[in-house]
């Protein structure tokens, strides 16, 4: 497409970037546009610039399809049809007439045409020795075919009281009478088409085959809308098969293959099972610290109504499942924990006071409905920044903010309300009398500095005789004491040791944007040496399948889908999906069996080194196959792209290798090639068009009679014929045999006059061996040369800057050249930056409301001060189970630092009310941290045995969420400690010379030096 064509889409609204992939017989413009766009608008300017566009376009060019694509438009499985009697091209027809048209009845499904198969159309193969043995030319067989074989209109007719319809049999009505057709007539016998050509009801020239299961055949992508559920879709296209099979012949059956939605519904399989194995855990730890099953049995029961809740109102939302909204929902269990616990562990509190129950329940949701209702906040404001990000971060971390949101809304409304009326129904009063003080006042809603001073003293009177988490609680009291004596110390080793194994860990961790998932699926892409033809590039796949199965066994392989070559150009809208340049390309599709697991990155290294072994003249190279990777990847084919952009492909090739030869040198880079065929072979033909001119032929007849017999008529005279048995029309188009056409010298004798043997091509042009450039890809008004790579056992921070490392070894760009990292490179940053200035504008949205609530901005900064021990321990986690740091991490890191903040929270407020009482910051501390001990260790003890199934990895999936679990375990661990050790001392430090005087400026508040006695609330 020239750029003057392509450049009148600079006008339409919005348009971001336009680039364009040019292969022979196609052109493939993908256009993008900023977020905010109104796309409908959009979609009518681009129809219109595009019917503008078009009227310059070589005769021939078909007119141009224009498709709203999204990046989650992609494919969820395979419909395969088979049969043991019909040929692919009869599959292919019904796929296209029976088939497809079937789908409009599924919601949210669409599928492009048929992979595999040619369409169906009337072949005229014209005999090369008979036609000049007839003076004929390839253009006179077209122009007869064209004027004995045309839609008319019929006429009407008006005879005595009747109107007669006037069809007449200008449309040839079976394809016999095709060989009737005369295409020379006058003096002498008539020729006929049957005299010069084969007349046969068969298909397009063979450009590609589909190979599934060894066996040729034909498939049909399913591609669900952006908007749609993949579970949804596929359950819905299941349901419809068993009538799309009635409607086809009995020997042709229909399957669905490549199921995706198999990892969406054993995802959520995965999720139950962790809910469920969490729950018991966390039952367990109630059990240990409470010595109560009815308490454990409360907080079994919240998890799945909250659960349930944050479902509910993700669907309200337009959310679907997914593996971010899942990841969300187990991430959500763990903290669900952390509400029901800490409420069932203040009630037993006051029941211990020696209070009624309904009193000690009512008190007991009274005195932390508000630090909870903080802690709530403080951890929505840990997602809060997803609200803020773009692009492709916003929409992985949206989902799984909204559903730890919902489901945390949930959970505080339900701790608050469903757990007390459980607790007054449940709990046995009797069990708490032996632990009542009588000097307790019973409306007292806070413990009293006075009774935790009481009953500390009486706890280490009795420690003979006390057992259990009472003599621990002691224990670590003397622990804590003897740290205040010496806390400026601890403090300062405590900052300069996290901070030293942040910055320590930050530079030796790896950064990838989702983790590796061994799913047991691959794709890979083979590479003959350029030009090969399509028969030996199935021949080439055909060895790679039988090396795969030496690999790993026959026996462990469930489906094996290929295709090899290019996309008929009848199918324009196919490369889209499945992007094929040339012959000599062949992709594969493995899936393993459910039960057969393999480390996926020492199996492709393994299947490198026997196909290289055996075939060294194969380039490979795999690509992503899982839906998320592919959204990911933006449209790369690697997770390594380099583009070298510039006008003058002359430069831009030159400077493309040196950075090649620089990559190669990088030990775990793998498949490093040019992406483009920049060598493809070609036969030139040079016209001479002053001898062309004195032989009486023009440059139109010789291109004509070329294409006609090289080609196709079908691209210089479109002609239809309409199947009366199905109301379908197909194609004629006359061509040359390709085995008669298979040498230079068969060219050379292509007649290109009518009605003389000579003038030959042979007679007016050259014909030499030459290379041109098989594919032309530009972004913008520049040609790119793009390199790709994959990555062996490392992650993809590290790789992104030794190939930065290697564009510099590779010295300047010539003038004009501009490289630019592709793929992966860019989102990864984008990604992580967006995180790392989330979290940061989260702890300052927490702090603030710290700040707020204790109306101090020292007291905040107290409670913060836990955060670099969370990323510490989280850091240490990863890097100890050989995770990276990326987007799931990240989100346990996130989550971490709230829980953290919540534990924080809860130590804090009581150290606070105790010290306003007692005037000393030091036992204030002490004393706080003694009361809030149990639930702290019960909550964290709790949430980690309740992630340890997702950290262990072990369901579907588990690959991608198991460094989300390792994250908050490691932060949570670190956090604890931190919490029970360091935050009472940076307390005590911090607030020992405070003032105890109320800060409120509220006339009608007691303790605020503005009281006003007997003021009135209005």
């Amino acid at each position: 497409m020239p750029p003057t064509t392509r450049n009148l889409f600079l006008y339409v609204t919005g348009v971001k970037d336009i680039e364009a992939k040019n292969i022979q017989g196609l052109t493939m413009i993908k256009i993008s546009f900023y977020e905010g766009t109104n796309m409908a608008q959009a979609a009518a300017e681009v129809t219109a610039m595009a019917n503008r566009a078009f009227a310059s376009m070589p005769s021939g060019t078909q007119p141009p399809f224009i498709i709203r694509f999204d990046a989650s438009t992609l494919p969820i499985g395979q419909l395969a049809l088979s049969s043991p009697t019909r040929t692919n091209n009869e599959l292919q027809d019904l796929a296209m007439t029976v088939v497809r048209p079937s789908f409009s009845r599924i919601a949210g499904l669409t599928s492009p045409a048929p992979f595999g198969g040619n369409s169906r159309t009337i072949v005229i193969h014209v005999d090369p020795q008979l036609m000049r043995s007839h003076h004929l030319s390839a253009d006179q067989v077209v122009a007869a075919i064209k004027d004995n074989n045309q839609i008319s209109p019929a006429g009407n007719v008006r005879i005595g009281d009747i109107t007669y319809l006037t069809p007449a049999n200008t449309v040839i009505r079976t394809v016999k009478e095709f060989e009737n057709i005369p295409l020379v007539m006058g003096d002498g016998p008539t020729v006929f088409v049957r005299d010069v050509a084969k007349v046969e009801d068969a298909a397009d020239i063979t450009s590609s085959y589909a190979v599934i299961n060894g066996k040729r055949s034909v498939y049909l992508p399913i591609i669900k809308t952006a908007d749609a559920s993949t579970w949804t879709v596929v359950n819905n296209l299941k349901t419809a098969l068993p009538n799309i099979q009635k409607l086809l012949p009995e020997d042709v059956k229909i399957s669905f293959v490549f199921d995706q939605s198999v990892y969406v519904i054993n995802a959520v399989k995965s999720l139950i099972s962790e809910g469920v194995i969490g729950a018991v855990l966390t039952a367990l730890m109630v059990l240990l610290f409470l010595g109560d099953r009815r308490s454990a049995y409360i907080v079994i029961i919240t998890i799945p109504v909250s659960i349930i809740i944050g479902v509910m109102l993700l669907k309200l939302f337009g959310q679907t499942i997914n593996i971010m909204t899942l990841s969300g929902l187990a991430l959500a269990i763990g903290i669900l924990v952390d509400e029901s616990t800490v409420t069932i562990e203040n009630i037993h509190q006051h029941l211990e006071m020696g209070k009624p129950k309904a009193q000690a329940i009512w008190h007991a949701c009274q005195e932390i409905a508000f630090p909870k209702l903080l802690i709530l906040l403080c951890i929505l404001a840990v997602f809060a920044p997803s609200f803020t990000m773009k692009g492709v971060p916003r929409a992985m971390f949206m989902p799984l903010s909204l559903a730890i949101g919902f489901s945390m809304i949930a959970s505080y409304l339900l701790s608050q309300t469903l757990v007390p009326i459980l607790a007054n129904w449940m709990l046995d009063a009797n069990k708490f009398k032996h632990h009542g003080h009588p000097h307790v006042p019973s409306n007292d809603v806070h413990k009293t500095a006075g009774y935790i001073e009481t009953e500390i003293a009486d706890e280490k009177q009795h420690a003979k005789t006390i057992s259990g988490f009472d003599r621990f609680k002691l224990r670590f009291i003397g622990w804590l004491e003897t740290l205040l004596k010496r806390r400026k110390l601890v403090i300062g080793a405590y900052f300069i040791g996290v901070i030293g194994i942040v910055a320590l860990c930050m530079s030796i961790i790896g950064r990838d944007i989702l983790p590796k998932l061994n799913n047991g699926q691959f794709q890979l892409r083979l590479k003959e040496p350029t030009g090969t033809r399509l028969e030996r590039t199935e021949t080439m796949l055909i060895k790679s399948t039988e090396i795969l199965k030496e690999v790993v066994g026959a026996k462990n392989i469930d489906i094996t889908s290929s295709f090899i070559g290019t996309h008929p150009s009848s199918y324009s809208t196919n490369p889209i999906y499945l992007f094929m340049a040339t012959p000599n390309e062949a992709v594969l599709q493995v899936n393993m069996k459910e039960d057969f697991k393999i480390n996926m990155d020492e199996f492709k290294e393994k299947l490198r080194k026997r196909i290289h072994e055996q075939m060294p003249e194969v380039k490979m190279s795999f690509e992503p196959i899982d839906l998320t990777d592919k959204v990911m990847s933006q449209g790369a084919s690697t997770p390594i792209e380099i583009a070298i952009m510039g006008k003058n492909l002359k430069e831009s090739v030159p400077y493309a290798k040196k950075v090649l030869a620089e990559m190669k040198k990088i030990p775990y880079l793998r498949d490093v090639q040019i992406n483009q065929a920049m060598d493809y072979p070609a036969i030139r033909i040079n016209i001479d068009r002053e001898r062309a001119g004195q032989l009486g032929v023009s440059v139109t007849d010789i291109a004509k009679s070329l294409t006609a017999s090289t080609s196709s008529s079908r691209f210089t005279e479109k002609n239809n014929w309409l199947d009366e048995k199905n109301a379908t029309s197909y194609f004629v188009q006359i061509s040359v045999p390709e085995n008669e056409m298979s040498s230079i010298n068969d060219m050379a004798a292509i007649p290109i006059s009518k009605n003389n043997t000579r003038p030959s091509l042979g007679d007016v042009a050259t014909l030499q061996p030459d290379t041109v450039v098989g594919e032309y890809d530009r972004i913008g008004a520049v040609r790119i040369v793009s390199i790709g790579a994959n990555i062996h056992k490392k992650d993809l921070g590290n790789a992104s800057a030794a190939v930065a490392a290697a564009i510099k070894r590779a010295g300047e760009p010539p003038r004009g050249i501009t490289v630019e990292k592709r793929g992966l490179m860019n989102l990864l940053n984008e990604t992580l930056d967006s995180l790392q200035s989330g979290l940061l504008v989260a702890i300052i949205v927490i702090l603030l409301l710290l700040a707020a609530n204790f109306q101090s901005f020292k007291v905040a900064l107290v409670v913060v001060s836990t955060i670099p021990a969370v990323l510490a321990g989280s850091l240490i986690m990863l890097l100890i189970t050989g995770s990276t740091l990326n987007l799931q991490s990240y989100m346990g890191i996130i989550m971490s630092v709230g829980v953290s903040v919540a534990n924080a929270i809860l130590l804090i407020t009581n150290a606070e009310k105790l010290r306003l009482e007692n005037h000393d910051a030091r036992r204030s501390a002490l004393e706080g941290t003694s009361i809030r001990l149990r639930p702290i260790l019960m909550t964290s003890i709790a949430m980690v045995a309740g992630m340890i199934p997702m950290a262990s990895g072990l369901g579907e999936a588990g690959d991608q969420t198991a460094p989300l679990g390792r994250a908050v375990i490691g932060g949570l661990i670190a956090s604890t400690f931190a919490s029970l050790f360091i935050l009472p001392l940076i307390f005590a430090w911090v607030q020992q010379k405070s003032t105890v005087k109320s800060v409120s400026l509220d006339p009608e508040d007691e303790n605020s030096p503005y009281y006003v006695p007997g003021a009135a609330r209005v």
